[in-house]
C-alpha cells in the first residue's frame, strides 16, 4: 500500500496545475510545501481564500462557476471601487462571493488523516473531514464555513445602492483577514503535531519491569518447561532423602564402634546426580 501511495504522490504532483490561477497561492505556498515534503502527505488542490464577482445567466436558479463569467477575482483585502466596476460589466445574475481558505490532501493511513483532521479543527476549520475511496484513497478536506455570498444584479442591472456594495465589501475584507489569521494557526499547529508525531516515532520503549513480565498474559508456559520444573523437584527430594540417609548411617557407626567412615565413593556420585 505505501508504494501505491508513493506512485500516487509522484503523479500528482508531476501534473500540471489545473485551477485558472495555475498556481498555488502566495498566502499558503508554505502551508503546501511542509505538507508535499512531509511522505505521508500530498495536497490534491488548494484555495488561500478568495473574493470574487461572478456572472451567472439570468435564466439559471443556481450559480455555478464553470458556467459563469469571471468579473472580479482577489485573494487578498480589495476596495469597494474593485467591485463596483466589476459589477457594471454585468449581464446576468452578478454575485458578490467570499470564500475561504479550503485544501485537500491525500494521505498514507488512517492515522495520519486524523492527525491533519484534529489539527483543522484545532485551527478554527470546523468543515473539515475525512473521505475514503473504493480505491483506498484517504482524502482529508481543511475547510470552513464563514463564506459570504450576496446578489448584486439581475438580468443586468445593479440591485443595491454603491453604499450597500461598500458596506459588502468591508464585511468581506474582515472575513478575509480572519481567513489569514487562522492559515497562520494552521501552520503553526501543524508544525508543532508533525513535530511530535516524529518524536514519538523515534523514542525508544522501556523495556518491560519484572512484575510486567510476570503478569503478562502472553508469557509461554510450555510442556518442556513444566517437564523440566518437575524434574528439579524430584531431585532435590532424592538428594535430601540420601542426605538423611548418610547422616543415619555416620551417626549410627561413631555410636557404634567409634569409626568416622564416610560414605562409599559410588554414594558420593549418586548424591550430585
Amino acid at each position: 500500500m505505501d508504494q501505491t501511495f508513493v506512485q500516487w504522490k509522484r503523479q500528482c504532483l508531476s501534473r500540471l496545475d489545473l485551477s485558472k490561477k495555475a498556481s498555488v497561492d502566495e498566502h499558503i505556498e508554505h502551508v503546501v510545501s511542509l505538507l508535499n515534503s512531509c511522505e505521508q502527505y500530498f495536497t490534491t488542490s488548494s484555495c488561500s481564500g478568495r473574493i470574487i464577482l461572478i456572472d451567472g445567466a439570468p435564466e439559471r436558479s443556481d450559480v455555478q462557476k464553470q458556467n459563469c463569467v469571471w468579473l472580479f477575482v482577489s485573494h487578498k483585502k480589495c476596495e469597494r471601487d474593485d467591485v463596483v466596476c466589476a459589477v457594471a460589466r454585468s449581464s446576468g445574475e452578478a454575485v458578490l462571493k467570499f470564500e475561504p481558505f479550503v485544501l485537500h490532501a491525500q494521505c498514507r493511513r488512517l492515522d495520519d488523516a486524523q492527525l491533519l483532521h484534529s489539527v483543522a479543527i484545532n485551527s478554527g476549520f470546523r468543515n473539515s473531514g475525512l473521505t475514503v475511496s473504493k480505491t483506498g484513497k484517504i482524502i482529508t478536506a481543511v475547510r470552513n464555513t464563514h463564506g459570504l455570498e450576496v446578489p448584486l444584479s439581475h438580468e443586468g442591472k445593479l440591485l443595491v445602492e454603491h453604499e450597500y456594495i461598500s458596506f459588502l465589501t468591508q464585511i468581506a475584507n474582515q472575513k478575509m483577514e480572519e481567513n489569514h489569521r487562522r492559515i497562520h494557526r494552521f501552520y503553526q499547529n501543524l508544525q508543532t503535531a508533525l513535530s511530535t508525531e516524529k518524536l514519538k516515532k523515534l523514542q525508544i520503549p522501556d523495556p518491560p519491569s519484572s512484575q510486567e513480565l510476570q503478569d503478562s498474559p502472553c508469557r509461554p508456559e510450555t510442556e518442556n518447561g513444566e517437564a523440566d520444573e518437575k524434574e528439579d523437584k524430584i531431585k532435590t527430594s532424592v538428594y535430601k532423602r540420601r542426605r538423611k540417609r548418610q547422616h543415619h548411617h555416620q551417626t549410627d557407626c561413631c555410636h557404634g564402634d567409634g569409626s568416622s567412615n564416610g560414605p562409599e565413593p559410588e554414594d558420593c556420585l549418586d548424591l550430585f546426580t
